[in-house]
């Protein structure tokens, strides 16, 4: 399989998962992105496509952790969004896992959250 169906089986991933995956104020929708070298997570209001919390491995905290993109910086991560997130008065999200599959890295990450308090 060469790269360009490969991009092509993402992108209708995440179509489907965006066309069910809606974000309100009460339930917003937290975003995960993995990259090569930092994972990104986003809670979302999509009625008024405002970002209401973030967390990254690139922010100031996750530098000075030493955090990449692996399962163990996931978890970090993960606990970091929850706290975020409560911060900002958010209890209960919808998970956006962005057409990753979800396993290793997404899992990690999704537990660590729920652990931390957080209700999908």
């Amino acid at each position: 399989m060469n790269n360009i169906q490969k991009n092509r089986l993402l992108r209708n991933r995440k179509w489907r998962i965006r066309k069910k995956v809606k974000g309100t104020q009460e339930r917003p929708r937290m975003s995960v992105k993995f990259t090569n070298a930092h994972i990104y997570v986003q809670f979302i209001d999509d009625e008024t496509a405002r970002t209401l919390a973030w967390v990254s491995t690139n922010n100031k905290e996750g530098k000075s952790a030493k955090l990449a993109a692996n399962v163990k910086s996931a978890e970090t991560i993960g606990k970091m969004a929850a706290e975020a997130a409560k911060a900002a008065g958010i209890t209960k999200v919808v998970f956006d896992r962005n057409g990753a599959i979800y396993h290793g890295k997404v899992k990690a990450l999704a537990e660590a959250a729920r652990q931390t308090g957080l209700v999908f």
